[in-house]
C-alpha cells in the first residue's frame, strides 16, 4: 500500500478538518516528550494495532457470537488488519523499521462472550486515548496527522459499536462527555498490557508468536 493510498483510501475515512477539530480538544493534555517524532508516534499506532488485530483475530475464532454481531466482530477484525498494512507500509516508505508484533496472551478474555466484549471495550477505549495522545509530535505533518485522524474515527466507532455489544449505558460507557479523555504513552501501554499478558516495557519488542 503506498503512503497516497493511505491519504487517500479507505483508511483515511475522516476529513481532516474534523480530524483536527477532534484532535485539537486534547492536545494540551498530553505530554510533549512521549514520542521523538512522526516515526515513533507511526510504531507506537502499529503496536496498538497489531494487538487489536490478534484480538479480535482470535475473537472471531473463538465463535461466541453469531449472527449480525459476528458479522461485526469480523468487520472490525478486517478493519484492524487493514490499519496494520497501512501503517506498516508508511513506516517503511518514510525510511523507518516497523516494530515487530507482540508476543501476547489474552489469557481467559475469550471464555465468554460478555468477557471478551468487556476487554474489547477496554482495548478500544485505550487505543482511541493513544491516538490522542501521538497528536501533538504529527502537528508539524498534516499529512500523516489526517491520516491518524482517519484511523482514529474508524476506532472510535469500533469502540461505540462495541460499548453497545457490551450493553454499556450511554452515559460515561459508550459517550465520555463533550470531548475524548486522552492519556500519555505510558498510561495507554499500562491500561493493555495486563489484557494481553505481557509486561509494558515489552510493547512493540517482542517476537511474533506463530
Amino acid at each position: 500500500m503506498k503512503r497516497r493510498d493511505l491519504l487517500k483510501g479507505a483508511v483515511a475515512t475522516v476529513p481532516g478538518a474534523i480530524g483536527l477539530q477532534l484532535l485539537n480538544v486534547r492536545w494540551a493534555v498530553a505530554q510533549t516528550g512521549d514520542f521523538n517524532g512522526p516515526l515513533d508516534v507511526l510504531n507506537f499506532a502499529l503496536v496498538l494495532e497489531y494487538l487489536e488485530a490478534e484480538y479480535y483475530r482470535q475473537g472471531v475464532a473463538a465463535n461466541l457470537v453469531s449472527g449480525i454481531e459476528a458479522e461485526y466482530l469480523a468487520n472490525i477484525a478486517s478493519d484492524e488488519v487493514t490499519h496494520v498494512a497501512a501503517l506498516t507500509s508508511t513506516i517503511t516508505q518514510l525510511g523507518g523499521e516497523p516494530v515487530p508484533a507482540p508476543a501476547v496472551d489474552f489469557g481467559q478474555a475469550f471464555a465468554s462472550r460478555e468477557q471478551m466484549l468487556e476487554t474489547a471495550y477496554r482495548f478500544e477505549n485505550s487505543g482511541m486515548q493513544g491516538y490522542l495522545a501521538a497528536a501533538p509530535a504529527l502537528a508539524a505533518t498534516p499529512a500523516l496527522l489526517q491520516a491518524a485522524a482517519g484511523i482514529y474515527g474508524v476506532e472510535a466507532r469500533h469502540a461505540a459499536l462495541i460499548g453497545y455489544l457490551a450493553g454499556k449505558p450511554a452515559a460515561d460507557g459508550i459517550f465520555k462527555g463533550p470531548s475524548e479523555p486522552t492519556a500519555t504513552r505510558g498510561e495507554v501501554l499500562a491500561e493493555v498490557s495486563p489484557l494481553m499478558g505481557i509486561a509494558a516495557g515489552m510493547a512493540g519488542t517482542a517476537s511474533v508468536t506463530e
